[in-house]
């Protein structure tokens, strides 16, 4: 039996545009499938529409007040939950076989991996400008200039690229899909909820609080929400970045250690 193997070396430039290819290979796929925009088009706008109408009276006393507190939040929820389909989408390539023909070509190993990280992201940039256009007709006013609206945007999808490395790392450690989105919703939901995202901090109990503060949602929906309404944004953009820096430091070793031994 022949064993099939990559080209002993790829050049960076090659590996790149092999990645670019991947990316929209994965991009393309929607035409044929457009169940796959459901997560980053329905869900967000099903989650902004529920929470704003449904809850937004009682939390905030009008739908409208709510609705300036509550969309940047909704944004970083909806962005954590996205990150879930890149480890979902990798571990679907390697149960079906997708990566066994790609071993066959010479391309760079990390040229799957990172086309469906830039492809996700791709999506994410989508869902954000879903739900910031939604919020506008809803009512939604940014409070702020176009530089700070696209200052959110790339800082949201920095963090969403970081979070990413921990859904690549459960994808490649499960042996089914499913399982990478049950692990996603048992560690996302605790995350998002048990933050300011939808409410404020002070009208937690004392002993909650705490863990609030410290969550990395709560600096994220802080950091958005002073780019877009207005308010503090030095102190929140700067806790965001150190997470960032210290999920990618962490976790993406060892998703790529992970990724490395299943392909």
């Amino acid at each position: 039996m022949t064993t099939m193997t990559l080209a002993p070396r790829t050049r960076p430039v090659e590996g790149l545009v092999q990645s670019a290819t991947l990316s929209w290979r994965t991009l393309v796929q929607i035409k044929h499938n457009p169940m796959e925009l459901i997560d980053f088009s329905i869900q967000p706008i099903m989650f902004l529409l529920l929470f704003t109408y449904v809850f937004g009276g009682a939390i905030a006393g009008s739908t409208g007040d709510y609705l300036t507190f509550a969309l940047p939040g909704i944004v970083v929820q909806n962005c954590l939950f996205g990150t879930l389909n890149t480890g979902v989408g990798l571990n679907t390539d390697l149960t079906k076989g997708v990566f066994d023909r790609l071993r066959a070509l010479p391309i760079a190993r990390w040229a799957p991996l990172a086309g469906r990280i830039v492809a996700d992201m791709v999506k994410q940039a989508w869902a954000m400008a879903l739900l910031l256009g939604l919020g506008a007709i809803m009512g939604f006013r940014v409070g702020t200039d176009i530089a700070s609206v696209l200052g959110a945007f790339g800082l949201l999808l920095v963090f969403a690229m970081a979070f990413s490395w921990i859904s690549v790392l459960v994808g490649m450690l499960v042996n089914a899909p499913e399982k990478v989105m049950i692990f996603g919703f048992a560690v996302m939901f605790p995350l998002t909820f048990v933050s300011n995202a939808f409410v404020p901090t002070d009208t937690m109990p004392g002993w909650l609080q705490g863990w609030v503060d410290a969550n990395p949602v709560t600096a994220v929906a802080d950091a958005v929400r002073g780019l877009l309404v207005g308010g503090p944004v030095a102190g929140p953009v700067t806790t965001t970045l150190l997470w960032t820096a210290g999920i990618v430091a962490v976790f993406a070793p060892l998703a790529v250690r992970a990724f490395k031994r299943r392909v």
